[in-house]
């Protein structure tokens, strides 16, 4: 057995052997005098100690009840609101539990995962129902508990008493209530008796928030979600441990010890900061038996059982984390017998030694296999490993790598910045929660101010490389490319004041061409040209074998459509799929609705495979499946690219796919590599889809065509020998019966886009009319329409007409709006005969009509045929014109899908999105709500309800000066709306005003602008 000393590098060297020197002489050289005599009152999970200020009774007269009675008044509900993402937290709404440990200095203690590290928002309800705010002003970076403050002077009707902290009192048998919120309840009192007090810390899984390096207390009383940081009441009434957990399938729970949280609370109380010391390193308590086969000495074992009579074992080391302060000179298995020369065998006594110890150095004495060394190791504070800022970059969040996060995986902390929410931009690069960013645009992003200087070094609307790697494959690096999209989002940093728990947020610079707000500065182009300079690609040209796809190729470019924020029902934000070029002069591409679905967004066309230009979205067709975007045709210099070539018979609507006609189908792979077969039509039928959740766009009148034996892709075209395009290839977006996303693959008649392309292909899309019943119709069958009281005549006359198609008929199956003119007319049920006064052959006679503002139909009705004059409806060829946003709901009017889905509209203020952890999602303001009054204001419209939040001042934060106390940064504003859901229910919400971190904005359609938008920070 050896001991140890320090190299002048450091480096841990075993002293020679002392062959002379007995075993007893040896332990005295290790050990000091009497080192092993002096057990701590941090032991307190071993050893009974008096605790100052709390006082043991030998009785209690009334038992639990008077107990409770005193307790009870200061337990209090918790409601938070996680606001951001942010290190091991999501945002969300959650309740829990804390209790008074400090009446006059308004100290709440609750758990590190109540608390947060996040920003949050969050507020208490004692037993008599008095609200008042919590400001979070310490979370333990390592152990399972938080303190909050309140105001007590706002507590009036109630006196506030204070739960006393008693750790030393914790003994196995003990008879304990956890009185708390149990499962959301407002009050629960639940039973148990202290089994184990020297329980392992619970884990609940890599990457999320897990204690270590202390000993927890067990019982099974069965607490569950909302009794997070109730106290463990003795029948004193004094708190000897902290619920912070429980088995999922058991009725285990598990309580933290309070001696830290003592030391942490009398610091708190002071206003001085509380030192946390760190050494990177994970313990792990080990029992007797275990800890001989590690090689501790018996003499050792003994020495220690004597000073420590009521230990099972002693602590070893189980990890050290990668660079970290005890990584090479720590080593897993070493039995830890000393800290700075006293004897530690419990984790209170270890971390004692460590929080005074916080940037100086400890010296541990070790027992490593036969042979005792002494090792000092530097003591970092844990504040320098924990973040406290976070940078809000495209709708997404970063922070810095925290050891919680980097402990979970083994990964070394300060390698780049952590990933706790992806958003829009982080998004186009995949780069996912749990990433881990190294560098942007080739600078090393090791910190969050190091993020947003490279940040600002960008360019909005380049793509630039990201290197990152996901935590759980910490040695898999990968590099990709980002959209510099930051317009659509404020670019600020918030960092976290830990005196008064209140995050403030700065503005950060911006990449060229955005200024700090959202509006793009003057003097930058609006236009869609491209910033980099042009650049020429060329084409890759298939084999002869594929000549009629080579002549398609040169038209078929990639888009992909990123969105920053769901709204239009959107559920998914990235889309990508094929499109062709229709006029190269104009940079016009068609694509499928399944690939741009809304015209929130930015858009990337990818030309030749190898030129990726901005674009924009210029018309969504509101019926048929297919989008229209723009790009700079100068972005891609000389590129050969070419207008697809329609087939001038299936383009003017003279012929139609029909079943057995041969195509050559060229399409798009999922790689972006072509895709060609001939193949033959199989069958054309009415496109099916079902009404989504939430309200999208669904192609519906329109008839597809399916192929024989086709091809996996994304889309493309149908064309013929020589390369005319008959039919697009195009996938359609629609909901199975339990409302999952489903995609199918369909042929849809080049002759629906000729009227949309030849307006603007002539610039003259303004004059274009788009028209429709408002009816989504669905075919029948001549046998079914006989059942129904069609005449037998007129059956011959429709057979006749027929020639040599299948006769059929159209019917009503449902109104797609009762709001529009046909549904006063209309009815479900309806059999369409004629259309002015011909017979109706196909859907598209009645799908879309471009000129007329009414018709008149012949329908059968109740076995009678009725003549009806239809008003018919315009449609708008991009429908969302503005969103607003307001205490984290987006709304916008109600869009065409909607109306599908509703008998009448309460009101044209429709909430189509509310973000997680905002006060439109934590006070049930929910998607597919209506508002109709704000404060007993009625509100029709966007516009009126925008006023009326103008003049109620709803739309900023409260008017603050520099002696404005924090209180009046806090203070709660409470506005009350009343809304009506799809169910025509209608409610009354209380949304606390929250502008600090839900500040109001809206986008408006600007068509000068490079995205079609314009975002603005205010109504």
């Amino acid at each position: 057995m050896d001991n140890t000393s320090l190299s002048p590098q450091g480096d841990v060297v075993p002293q020679r052997r002392r062959r002379s020197l007995a075993q007893a002489d040896l332990m005295a050289v290790f050990y000091p005098p009497n080192m092993l005599r002096q057990p701590t009152v941090t032991e307190a999970a071993f050893e009974s100690a008096a605790w100052e200020g709390v006082e043991d009774d030998t009785e209690v007269v009334g038992g639990w009840e008077p107990t409770l009675e005193r307790a009870i008044k200061s337990i209090v509900s918790i409601k938070a609101q996680c606001v951001r993402s942010f290190d091991t937290e999501t945002s969300g709404t959650y309740t829990a539990t804390g209790f008074v440990v400090d009446a006059e200095a308004g100290l709440i203690l609750s758990n590190r995962h109540v608390v947060n590290p996040a920003p949050v928002v969050a507020q208490a309800t004692f037993v008599n129902y008095e609200e008042v705010e919590l400001q979070a002003v310490y979370r333990d970076p390592v152990h399972d508990f938080g303190f909050f403050r309140f105001d007590p002077g706002r507590v009036r009707f109630m006196q506030v008493g204070s739960i006393r902290l008693a750790p030393h009192k914790a003994r196995v048998g003990m008879e304990i209530r956890v009185v708390g919120n149990d499962a959301g309840e407002k009050l629960s009192i639940l039973a148990g008796t202290l089994a184990r007090l020297d329980r392992a810390a619970p884990e609940y899984g890599a990457g999320q928030y897990n204690d270590f390096n202390t000993f927890y207390l067990q019982a099974a009383s069965g607490t569950s979600g909302g009794s997070s940081g109730s106290p463990v009441l003795d029948i004193y009434g004094d708190a000897v441990a902290l619920n912070a957990g429980g088995a999922a399938k058991a009725a285990s729970s598990f309580y933290l010890p309070l001696d830290r949280v003592v030391r942490a609370l009398a610091l708190v109380r002071r206003g001085e900061h509380v030192a946390r010391g760190t050494v990177q390193a994970e313990f792990e308590h080990v029992a007797y038996d275990q800890v001989r086969r590690l090689g501790l000495g018996v003499e050792v074992e003994a020495a220690v059982r004597a000073a420590f009579p009521q230990s099972q074992g002693m602590l070893a080391m189980a990890t050290a984390q990668r660079r970290g302060p005890a990584d090479g000179r720590l080593q897993s298995g070493d039995v830890v017998v000393a800290v700075d020369g006293r004897a530690v065998v419990a984790f209170g006594a270890l971390e004692e030694a460590l929080d005074g110890a916080v940037g100086g150095s400890v010296r541990f004495g070790v027992w490593r296999g036969a042979r005792a060394f002494d090792v000092a190791v530097r003591v970092q504070d844990m504040r320098d490993v924990t973040p406290a800022a976070l940078v809000e970059v495209g709708g997404g969040v970063v922070n810095d790598l925290s050891y919680q996060m980097a402990r979970g995986y083994g990964t070394p902390v300060g390698g780049g910045v952590y990933v706790a929410s992806s958003g829009h931009v982080l998004g186009s690069a995949a780069a996912w929660r749990g990433s881990v960013i190294v560098s942007v645009d080739g600078e090393p992003t090791p910190t969050v101010h190091a993020f947003a200087r490279a940040v600002a070094r960008l360019r909005e609307g380049a793509r630039v490389p990201v290197r990152l790697f996901a935590l759980d494959a910490p040695s898999q690096q990968r590099v990709a490319i980002m959209n510099v999209a930051t317009r659509w989002h404020a670019l600020r940093m918030a960092t976290r004041d830990d005196r008064t728990g209140y995050w403030v947020y700065r503005d950060i610079d911006a990449p060229q061409g955005v200024c700090r707000g959202l509006d793009p500065p003057q003097g930058v182009r609006r236009d869609i040209a491209a910033l980099d300079p042009p650049q020429t690609a060329t084409l890759t040209r298939l084999p002869a074998a594929l000549a009629p796809a080579d002549r398609v190729w040169a038209s078929v470019v990639y888009v992909d459509f990123h969105i920053p924020y769901l709204v239009d029902g959107m559920r998914s934000t990235q889309f990508a799929g094929p499109g062709v070029i229709v006029d190269r002069a104009r940079g016009l591409v068609v694509c499928d609705r399944d690939t741009v679905p809304t015209a929130v967004g930015d858009v990337l066309v990818t030309v030749a495979g190898s030129l990726a230009v901005p674009a924009r979205v210029e018309f969504l067709h509101p019926v048929y499946n297919f989008a229209v975007v723009r790009y700079d045709p100068r972005a891609i210099g000389a590129t050969p690219v070419e207008d697809v070539r329609f087939h001038p018979d299936f383009y003017d609507g003279a012929r139609r796919l029909a079943p057995a006609d041969p195509v050559v189908l060229v399409g798009v792979s999922a790689d972006h590599s072509p895709v060609v077969r001939r193949t033959a039509v199989a069958s054309r039928a009415l496109v099916s889809t079902r009404e989504c959740v939430p309200p999208r766009f669904r192609c519906t009148n329109v008839e597809g065509v399916a192929l024989h034996d086709q091809p996996t892709c994304q889309g493309g075209v149908l064309c013929d020998d020589d390369g005319r395009v008959m039919a697009l290839w195009v996938g359609v977006s629609s909901q199975d019966a339990g409302h999952k996303d489903v995609s199918t693959m369909t042929g849809l008649d080049a002759a629906l886009l000729r009227p949309v392309l030849k307006a603007m292909c002539s610039d003259a899309l303004g004059s274009l009319s788009i028209r429709a019943l408002d009816c989504v119709f669905w075919s029948m069958r001549l046998a079914s329409a006989r059942a129904l009281g069609l005449s037998a005549d007129r059956i011959r006359r429709i057979e006749a007409a027929a020639a040599s198609d299948a006769p059929r008929l159209l019917y009503v199956l449902g109104l797609a709006t009762t709001a529009s003119p046909a549904a006063r007319l209309l009815a479900a049920g309806d059999v369409v005969l004629e259309k002015n006064a011909a017979p109706v052959r196909s859907v598209d006679e009645l799908a879309v009509i471009h000129a007329d503002e009414s018709v008149d139909l012949l329908v059968l009705r109740d076995g009678r045929e009725l003549a009806l004059t239809v008003p018919t409806s315009a449609l708008n060829g991009m429908e969302t014109e503005r969103v607003v946003h307001w205490l984290g709901a987006l709304i916008q009017l109600p869009y065409r899908a909607v109306h599908e889905q509703i008998r009448a509209l309460p009101s044209r203020v429709y909430v189509s999105c509310t973000l997680y952890g905002s006060p439109a999602n934590c006070y049930g303001l929910r998607p597919g709500m209506w508002i109709t009054e704000v404060e007993n204001h009625p509100v029709a419209d966007l516009d009126a309800f925008c006023a009326t939040l103008k003049t109620l001042r709803l739309d900023r934060p409260p008017d603050l000066t520099p002696d404005s106390s924090l209180d009046d940064m806090v203070t709660a504003r409470y506005v009350r709306i009343t809304v009506v859901t799809k169910t025509d229910v209608t409610k009354v919400l209380s949304l606390r005003v929250d502008c600090h971190f839900w500040p109001v904005w809206q986008l408006v359609r600007d068509s000068e602008s490079a995205s079609g938008w314009t975002s603005i920070r205010h109504i």
